[in-house]
């Protein structure tokens, strides 16, 4: 019997992210990643806080693969906020509202109706349902058992859906491909 061939760790080789491809990623997807900002701490001043320390975070990094530059990206953005919008003083901060003239009035009043929810609530069912992270991954982030992220998300669905008709409605299907039945 043989021993299986050890791989060689002399040919393995990483690329990891340099300054010029957090730059690539902040550049390419400045909107997705303020609207996750504002979406977390509901305050465009804290959003920017956020999105500008994420940006620093960034540009010291030295040990992130290049392929994970976005998602570590996003990751560094949520925890960000969970320590912006935790370790606020006991007064709150008036919410801010979305858009202006220039939004869409869909997308802004979903934007809104989402940062009404209880703080608790908005962190679960923004990072859970919108950006996909298991409820294992919210529980770590959050310091919350696992049973109480499933149930403030199912609380959070249900707040929206009740107060927000744009949550009701089915999502339209992309036009190359047909609506189903």
């Amino acid at each position: 019997m043989s021993r299986p061939k050890a791989l060689k760790i002399e040919h393995f080789r990483a690329d990891y992210a340099k300054t010029p491809d957090y730059c690539d990623v902040f550049e390419r997807e400045m909107k997705p990643l303020y609207l996750l900002a504002f979406l977390l701490t509901a305050d465009h001043q804290e959003a920017e806080e956020c999105f500008a320390a994420t940006i620093e975070m960034g540009c010291e990094e030295k040990c992130v693969f290049k392929d994970w530059t976005e998602s570590w990206i996003k990751r560094c953005l949520i925890q960000k906020a969970i320590h912006t919008v935790f370790s606020r003083s006991a007064r709150d901060r008036q919410r801010s509202l979305w858009g202006g003239d220039s939004c869409e009035t869909r997308l802004r009043d979903m934007v809104n109706a989402i940062t009404n929810l209880e703080v608790l609530e908005r962190f679960v069912f923004v990072m859970s349902i919108l950006e996909g992270y298991s409820v294992r991954e919210c529980s770590l982030l959050l310091h919350c058992k696992g049973e109480n992220i499933v149930q403030l998300r199912m609380r959070a669905s249900t707040k929206l859906a009740a107060s927000d008709s744009h949550f009701r409605e089915p999502l339209a299907a992309p036009p190359d491909q047909p609506e189903s039945n």
